[in-house]
């Protein structure tokens, strides 16, 4: 950080309110820091001049909130413990009903949800995998601690960052952008949040605009200075900065708002989570210079009743998954894009007394893209090998990020993520 910036009037006024992106519900003073100090974006840098990051490779991420669970979405039918552990919820095996899992090879006993028919159907044409038995050792069962687990990839809690956060920090060099990091959804997640870089987030681009031209009252004559008008208050250099900054928000919230205003190229289902990937297809087909997307869709945490709201939910990640992906081809861009699908933890392997099932611990991840490694990977945990009634998990979600870092991101996965971890096979071989 340049001296410029510890000047205590322009950090005070950054920081604050001068420089500010409104989002509906994203309105803390936290946020507006966050937002603030992601903007910055000093003179003579660019996204493109940064050595070392892939200018033409897109990670999107999408995160399933309150614990998907993984045995009901890729079904051990073959297994006759799990119709025994889950008598009501078990989903039928191939031809055995109309609502049967949908058979994923000829002779492993693994099907999928009959609602994933959009996921089926990528993973039939070879562009979408699913990596097996993903979770790490002592699990944490709380929502909150376990996405912050993910989120830092650290079970110890030893990192306040991110690891996408650091992998913008190791690859930019200490050089933020405005809109390297945009997350669809309420706050930005955890996991984007690094030392130097922080995201831009938002609900509704019609609501992601520059506040400069609102303030009033004691914000008014700063604002001014900014703007040009009153140069007396600080030195050139200083305004210098500060008209870059709100250039640079100025121009990022009406990029946002233009590219997100141009209709898709596919027909989108309905749903939270189908809107935030249309909006993420229409910046990236605006070639917007962002490197990671996220998008969150929550409901999935099913202690009572399960089996219908499942079934919905499932139905609208299948769908919008699959959209999203037709969307990207169709723009020309299905080579560039990852889509990677993940929840803080599965559920337990029997079923409870509510018709649903509480909180456990391995699960499956989702691989959608031109460049992923198609197919079933891995090992499914076994279901009479027990950890007191949980899975085992047969995977450490770090070596999956390490498989996204080192063979998608051109990374150096042990700089994200503390050390070395063997990477999961999620990309193709060249």
């Amino acid at each position: 950080m340049t001296d410029n910036l510890q000047h205590p009037w322009s950090r005070r006024l950054f920081i604050r309110q001068g420089v500010t992106l409104a989002s509906l519900a994203a309105t803390t003073p936290l946020f507006i820091q966050q937002t603030a100090k992601g903007v910055m974006l000093p003179q003579g840098s660019a996204l493109s001049s940064i050595p070392g990051m892939p200018q033409d490779r897109i990670l999107v991420i999408v995160q399933l909130g309150g614990g998907n669970d993984g045995l009901n979405t890729v079904i051990p039918y073959g297994s006759p413990d799990y119709y025994k552990l889950r008598p009501s919820l078990g989903i039928a095996a191939p031809g055995r009903s109309a609502e049967a899992a949908m058979q994923l090879s000829q002779s492993n006993g693994i099907g999928l949800h009959p609602a994933m028919t959009g996921l089926k159907s990528l993973m039939d044409d070879g562009v979408a995998s699913i990596v097996q038995g993903v979770g790490y050792p002592n699990p944490n069962r709380s929502h909150f601690s376990s996405m912050d687990i993910w989120h830092t990839a650290s079970p110890e809690g030893r990192r306040g960052t991110g690891w996408v956060g650091r992998y913008f920090d190791n690859a930019c060099a200490g050089t933020p952008n405005p809109e390297i990091g945009i997350a669809v959804g309420r706050e930005a997640p955890l996991a984007m949040q690094g030392d130097t870089v922080l995201p831009v987030s938002f609900e509704s681009a019609d609501l992601y605009r520059w506040m400069g031209e609102d303030l009033d009252g004691e914000l008014a004559k700063p604002y001014d200075g900014i703007a040009g008008n009153d140069a007396s208050q600080e030195s050139v250099d200083q305004l210098s900065f500060l008209k870059r900054t709100t250039m640079d928000a100025q121009l990022s919230s009406v990029k946002v708002r233009e590219a997100v205003a141009k209709q898709p190229l596919v027909s989108f289902p309905g749903g939270n989570l189908s809107n935030q990937l249309r909006m993420i297809s229409a910046m990236i087909r605006s070639e917007m210079p962002t490197r990671v997307y996220y998008a969150t869709l929550g409901g999935f945490d099913t202690h009572a009743n399960q089996a219908g709201q499942h079934t919905r939910l499932l139905r609208q990640v299948g769908d919008s998954l699959k959209a999203f992906y037709d969307d990207i081809k169709a723009q020309g861009n299905s080579g560039r894009v990852l889509t990677m699908v993940f929840s803080e933890f599965g559920r337990r392997v029997g079923q409870n007394a509510s018709g649903g099932t509480d909180h456990g611990t391995a699960a499956p991840m989702y691989f959608i893209g031109d460049m992923v490694n198609p197919g079933l990977h891995g090992t499914h945990p076994s279901l009479t090998n027990l950890d007191n009634g949980d899975l085992k998990f047969t995977l450490d979600f770090r070596s999956v990020y390490a498989g996204v870092l080192d063979g998608w991101m051109a990374a150096d996965s042990s700089d994200v993520l503390g050390r070395r971890w063997k990477a999961a096979p999620v990309i193709k071989k060249a």
